[in-house]
This record gives C-alpha cells, structure tokens and sequence, in this order.
C-alpha cells in the first residue's frame, strides 16, 4: 500500500528524520518516575542548549516528547524482536531505536497516555532473565540547528573562516537534475531488466527468511518445509516471474512535493527535497527533470509555483516554525484530471488574509495565468497547529472545481478525495489486481474480506464474481468514497465499514456466515495489527488469505505470526505460503509489491499437525 519515493510529508521533525538517537546520561537503572518532576529533569537535560530543543516547545505535534528510553534489554536481540515484545504486552508504539550492540533503546508514543502506560507495564518486566527499567528520555536536538551550530564552532576554531568546500567528487559536484535524480528515483541509470533482477531478488531474500523463520516457530511443518526448500531455491514456495510495469516512466499519480527554499538559490520552490532533514538541508528541486513524474504532474507545479511568488508569503522553515507554504499535493488521471491540493501556515493571519489568499488562488486557477494548468480540483488545507501525525485528520476546502477526482481501472471508475488511498502506478495496478483476483478462487457463494481497502479498488474489482463484498478502511473519506464507487459501478453487494483494522475486522469476521471466505490484505508498510492477525487464526472457516504487501520485510512478522504453531494465545490452525510474486508498481526505485496467498492448514488430512501449546516465541 506503500506510495513509493515521495517527498517528505508536511509533519513534524520527529517525522521528517530519521536520524541516530543519542545516548542519554546516567549510566545507573533508573527508577520508573513520570511524575512532574521526573519531566522537570527531562526538560532541564534538554535545556543545556534551549534552542536546539525548541521545536518541543511549539504547540504541534511531535512524539519526542513522549519518549522514553528502555534500558537493561537482553544481549542480541533485534527490532523486531524489542517490536514483538511490545506487541505482546499490548503496547502500541509510535517509533522505536534500538541502538546497534547496545542493552538500551528509544521508544516514542503519539500521546501522554500511551506513553505512560507503556512506562507502568514494561518497568521491571523480567526478559529473557534480564529486568527491564524505562525512564523518561530527552528529545533529540534538531538536525539543522545542531549542524548549524557545529558550524558556527568550527568557523570560531579556525579564526572566523569557514570551513573549506568538499572536493572529493561527491554530489555536490554534480549537477542538480542527477542529485534529485539519485535521491527519488535511485535506479533512474540502472538498465530495466537488471532493475527486476534485483528486485526479484530481494523478494528471493523475503521468501527463504520466511523458511527460516517457520521452521523455528511451527517444527510442525518442518517435513513439509524441508521439500518446499529442496524444490524452490530455500524459499517457502515457488515464486512466479516478476510482473514488469506496463509504463517504467512518468507512471506516478500521486506526488507530494515540499515548498521551500530551491536548491539553486530560487525562493519559493516547489520539488523534492534534495537531501534529508537530518543531514541539515531543507532545499528542494523542481520536478522537471524527474523521470517518474507525469507531464500533468509537472506542469501543476511549474504553474503553482508561479502563483505562490506573486504571494507576499515565505516558504514555512521546520527549523524557527516560520512561514507559510508547506507542502503541494499533486493527483492526476488518465483522463487528464488533476487535483492540487496545497498545505498553507495561516501563523497568525487573521482570517479576512487566508480568505483573500484562497480567491487570489481561485481567480489565477480559473480565470487568470493558471487556468491552463489542468486543475480540475483545487483544495487549501490549513497546516495549523496539528495535534497528530496523521494527515488525514486535516480538514480540506475545496477552492474551485470539483470535489473529487476519478479514474479508470479495470473497465471501472472510481471516485479519488484529497486523503484517500489509491495505488500510484495505474497500469501496473490493473495486473497487481488481476492476480489477486486469480489467486483467490472465488466463485458466487464466496465472501471477500477486503482489509485496508482504501477506495475499495480490489474488492469492487471483484464484486461481480462473488456473493458478497465486505471492506474495512479507517480514512472516512476513503469509505465515502468507496460506497460512491460501488454505486458508480452497480454493485449492491458491497458494504464498507470505517475504522482500525483491529477494531473492526474481529466483528465483522465473526459475523459473516459463508461457506467460502478470502480475505485479502493490503496494509500501510507496517502490516496488519497483531489483533487482527489473531482474529485471522481464531476464524477457522477463513480458508484463503492474499496478502499484499508494499513493504515485506517489515510484514515478516505478520507471515510468521500467520504460520506459527497453534498455542494458548494463537489459536486456529496455521496458515502456510502456496505461491509468491513480485508486482513493480514503482519503476527506476527499489520499492516492489509483493502478493503471497497463504492457504489454511487442514489438520484432519495432516498428520503433522504438532501439539496445541508447540509456540517458539510468538509475538502475538
């Protein structure tokens, strides 16, 4: 579900880096204190330069200060493992750094709340014979304010001069349009076919990792895994040759690009950003010479980018909070509508300004040098003072045309908001859900389950081969939008339900009465709530489970969690990997969409069924 190299969304540092933590002090077990005085220390720690820790200051959201720091942590373990146990203990994190070979790791949470049952419930936990101890963590400086100020030091060291240019042919040596080049579409210089090898590859990579890891935690399937392994390369199950995109170039339909200050000295530009926030570079590139951008696409931005330098507003800087443009969100389709939806800081603007600013807008867009841009749904959304990390909790106002955008996708339309999901490489889209559609075996008494459905794109595809469509989304907006969609197409046969997949997908499982259901997953990177994965293996007549994947290393733990031995906490049989492919849904990048359909274990024609408690480490 992942929207590939894109430029970093309008949020708070914590987000817009990810940088090394730095090590607190004290090298003593701390005692578990969230007490006024506990943060009094922590805010006295950060205080040793104030203006590097500002921004914890400012009213807009940053997990940082919800952090705290875990120490006394077993030897070896990994993030995955530190992640699991988290899981295990109902403990939903925001972030977390562990640091490499070290007993002590950084963990942040999206509200006080949170945080503060995570400190109750790990503090003095014993873990694989080690007792853990949390503390609350300082905030870690601002990257460009600390680089900033390092320069500073060193010009004082050297008598006043700055510190010499580098010269050893890196990319600052090269021109602008290869730098941005190198930072979003990476493989741009890398011939196709080699670039589906290494994708290829890696999912090679997921696939015999898995085989490992379903050896270690069902020794059930151990004889069965030891065949799969001899047959297909130590990989769990065959996987079928990569499906190439149908367009390598300007294939994207979804693009966010930062407003700031340019690469080449120009203000107000409209781009990528040229390196990461914490290498201390807030600077971005147009578009222009990018190769996965759409025509349509650039053109949007060259002509926004117009509009805001006639405007007597700054860019917002993330470093003093200042300013005003943030962020340009373009969406198109192939039928040549286009959606620009622009991130503005009102600061303290009064309210008579941001009104003239939107008919300023509205008038170059509709009326003035804009009008050829190919707007056809302009939005203003009001950056604010956010409270969450979410963007979709931001308001839209329409500006001018329509509401909505829509698109054509298998022989069908669909209805695209500013906040709703939909997959960023059409054409390559249509074959990822084909397949899925081939995978799942459906016929007409089938119930498919359509998990993180966004604008019900897989499930409306289908609608016509089975009884029932059932799709669970927690953007609203999406769901609207996914309703509108299955009355656009004549569906009656399905319903979508707004909310987390954990909260929803239990109910609505346990409700559906039907000889023959298949769900089919397409999580945010992170993959699926545990609470669902549990809710999976308790529903024993869910036979079929298509997975689809944006990230598969990061939904290892959900495929393993899928085939681990039954315990008392997993319940059901277990699922096991049948067939695998690669989908390239992002060209010239080494992001790739993996789908791996996973079939329920039958123990009445299985032998090797394992005891019910047999649960090496579950995660669950």
């Amino acid at each position: 579900m992942a929207d590939g190299p894109v430029a970093d969304p309008p949020l708070s540092k914590e987000e817009e880096e990810e940088e090394e933590e730095e090590e607190t002090t004290s090298d003593e077990l701390p005692q578990l204190s969230i007490n006024d005085d506990a943060k009094a220390e922590r805010e006295t720690e950060a205080a040793s330069d104030p203006s590097l820790y500002r921004y914890i200051k400012e009213d807009l959201f940053t997990s940082e200060i919800y952090k705290v720091e875990i120490r006394n942590l077993p030897k070896f373990i990994g993030f995955n493992d530190l992640k699991k146990f988290l899981a295990k203990h109902a403990i939903n994190p925001h972030k977390i750094k562990l640091l490499s070979k070290q007993t002590f790791a950084f963990v942040t949470f999206k509200n006080e709340e949170e945080r503060d049952k995570a400190m109750k419930m790990v503090h003095g936990l014993q873990w694989k014979g080690q007792v853990l101890s949390v503390r609350l963590a300082k905030p870690k400086a601002d990257p460009i304010l600390r680089k900033r100020k390092q320069e500073e030091e060193e010009e004082e060291a050297t008598g006043g001069q700055p510190p010499p240019k580098r010269t050893d042919g890196d990319d600052e040596e090269e021109p602008l349009s290869v730098q941005i080049a190198n930072a979003v579409t990476p493989l741009w210089n890398v011939p196709y076919e080699e670039q589906l090898r290494r994708k290829e590859q890696e999912v090679v990579g997921v696939l015999q990792r898995l085989a490992k890891e379903m050896g270690s935690t069902n020794k059930a399937m151990l004889p069965w895994l030891f065949a799969q392994k001899g047959k297909y390369n130590k990989m769990c199950c065959p996987l079928e040759d990569i499906r190439p995109s149908p367009t390598q170039t300007a294939y994207r339909n979804k693009c966010e690009f930062l407003i700031s200050a340019g690469a080449d000295g120009e203000d107000k530009t409209i781009g990528f950003r040229l390196g990461k926030y914490k290498g201390g570079s807030c600077a971005v590139v147009g578009p222009a010479e990018t190769c996965h951008v759409s025509a349509e696409a650039k053109r949007v931005v060259s002509e926004f980018q117009t509009f805001i330098r006639t405007t007597p507003y700054s860019v917002y800087s993330p470093e003093t909070y200042e300013g005003h443009w943030k962020q340009l969100t373009v969406r198109t389709t192939r039928s040549k509508q286009a959606m620009a939806v622009a991130f503005f800081h009102p600061q303290k603007l009064e309210e008579e300004e941001v009104e003239a600013l939107k008919d300023s807008m509205r008038r170059h867009f509709t009326a003035g040098e804009g009008k050829d841009s190919g707007i056809t749904s302009l939005y203003f959304v009001r950056e604010g003072q956010r409270k969450s990390p979410n963007v979709e909790d931001l308001p839209c106002e329409l500006v001018s045309g329509e509401s909505c955008i829509h698109e054509e996708l298998l022989g069908l339309t669909f209805r695209i908001s500013p906040h709703s999901f939909f997959q960023v490489n059409t054409g390559a889209a249509e074959l990822l859900y084909s397949a899925v559609g081939e995978w799942a075996q459906l016929d007409q008494d089938s119930t498919v389950l359509d998990v993180c459905c966004g604008t019900g794109t897989i499930g409306i595809s289908l609608a016509k081969r089975v009884k029932k469509v059932i799709g669970i989304e927690m953007c609203r907006e999406a769901v609207e939008d996914a309703k509108v969609n299955a009355q656009l197409n004549g569906l009656s046969n399905a319903e979508f339900h707004c909310g987390k997949a954990e909260d929803v997908f239990p109910n609505v499982l346990n409700a559906v009465v039907s000889p023959s259901i298949t769900a089919i997953v397409d999580p945010p990177r992170a993959g699926l709530h545990s609470r669902v994965i549990l809710a999976i293996r308790r529903a024993e007549h869910l036979k079929r489970l298509v997975y689809v994947s944006c990230n598969a290393k990061a939904a290892m733990n959900n495929f393993v969690d899928l085939c681990r031995a039954p315990s008392n906490r997993v319940r059901g049989a277990p699922f096991r990997p049948v067939r695998a492919m690669a989908v390239d849904l992002f060209p010239q990048t080494m992001h790739v969409e993996m789908l791996l359909l996973l079939e329920r274990v039958d123990y009445r024609s299985h032998q090797a069924n394992g005891s019910a408690g047999e649960d090496t480490g579950s995660s669950l």
